[in-house]
């Protein structure tokens, strides 16, 4: 079956990581993300927890270099409404340099809230001690303006990696932080693997799998 293409009045884009870019995909994921209980624990004031969103995943993103496929969804008009951070076959671990810099996009994101720096660590650990080391696509990073979500941004960002992931036969993976995103990544072929709860009284992480479909 042909994937769908994305919805109408949308473009999908590979974007290269400049500035300008790397600022609009820390736009969508601060708005994303903005309200998601897992971000709340780490950081219950909105203020600082927008702050952290947009400084953390601006960083992230950039330190994937060319280990890195990012993805966007414009609309009509330009503007970016969905993203999508790939880790591509072979690239995790990302190098020492974009570990670092990963780490140093943490810190500077919690800084604010030196308690959750320590919670913060104890996830990302977790979530390195559980990751394949074999060969996979990694979805590191899916995110959509809440003004356009449920309209088919989000299937068309995946889509164009998991026909290439099939037509490799590679794998891919990723981590979710919300219980109701398990049904949605099942309709991409996703099965859960685990449950990580690194952190004591905090908010459980899942991580999926998918096999590659056959033509």
């Amino acid at each position: 079956m042909d994937a769908p293409g994305p919805p109408a009045g949308h473009v999908v884009e590979t974007l290269v990581p400049d500035a300008a870019t790397l600022d609009e995909v820390a736009v969508v994921a601060m708005e994303a993300f903005a309200d998601d209980p897992f971000f709340r624990f780490l950081s219950p004031n909105e203020k600082l927890r927008r702050r952290g969103l947009a400084i953390y995943w601006r960083g992230a993103v950039a330190a994937l270099g060319e280990r890195g496929l990012t993805l966007g969804v414009r609309r009509g008009d330009g503007r970016l409404v969905g993203a999508a951070a790939f880790v591509r076959p072979g690239g995790y671990p990302l190098s020492a340099l974009s570990q670092v810099r990963q780490a140093g996009s943490a810190l500077r994101a919690l800084v604010l809230r030196p308690v959750a720096i320590v919670s913060g660590s104890k996830y990302l650990l977790a979530i390195d001690k559980a990751h394949p080391r074999e060969p996979l696509w990694y979805l590191e990073l899916l995110v959509v303006d809440p003004s356009a979500q449920r309209g088919g941004v989000g299937a068309a960002l995946q889509d164009h990696v998991y026909a290439m992931a099939d037509a490799e036969a590679v794998p891919s993976y990723l981590e979710t932080q919300k219980e109701d995103n398990l049904a949605y990544y099942r309709r991409f072929g996703y099965e859960t693997v685990g449950e990580l709860h690194p952190v004591k009284k905090g908010p459980p992480l899942w991580t999926m799998r998918r096999e590659p479909r056959r033509p």
